[in-house]
């Protein structure tokens, strides 16, 4: 049994990153073992830029998670998800996942639309 390790951000618009680390991780390590450069390879999400970037655009409300996913989901899977209902894939990863920023929106607020 296999797991991956998903970064997910997003804001009151959707989705807007999914990425998976251990995948990342995987081929940079195995780069390393057999010699080759490294640094050609992408680099893993840098968590801190994507915290800095929601802490100063508090208006688009962001949540970060990192998901443990099992066995055959993709990061495809996981966007697809996400654009055919976004408010039950949201609630699903608050409810597995481990949150690193955010909040859900107060819906008690009230807002110009």
């Amino acid at each position: 049994m296999s797991s991956d390790t998903i970064a997910l951000m997003w804001d009151c618009q959707g989705l807007e990153s999914a990425v998976n680390v251990s995948d990342i991780s995987k081929k940079r390590t195995w780069a390393v073992l057999k010699g080759e450069d490294s640094q050609k390879l992408p680099m893993p999400p840098n968590l801190l830029h994507w915290k800095l970037r929601a802490q100063f655009n508090p208006q688009r409300n962001y949540e970060i998670y990192i998901v443990t996913l099992e066995d055959n989901v993709t990061v495809q899977d996981i966007v697809q998800a996400f654009e055919d209902n976004p408010q039950h894939m949201a609630e699903t990863v608050r409810r597995i996942g481990h949150r690193v920023y955010g909040s859900p929106m107060d819906l008690d607020q009230v807002r110009i639309r």
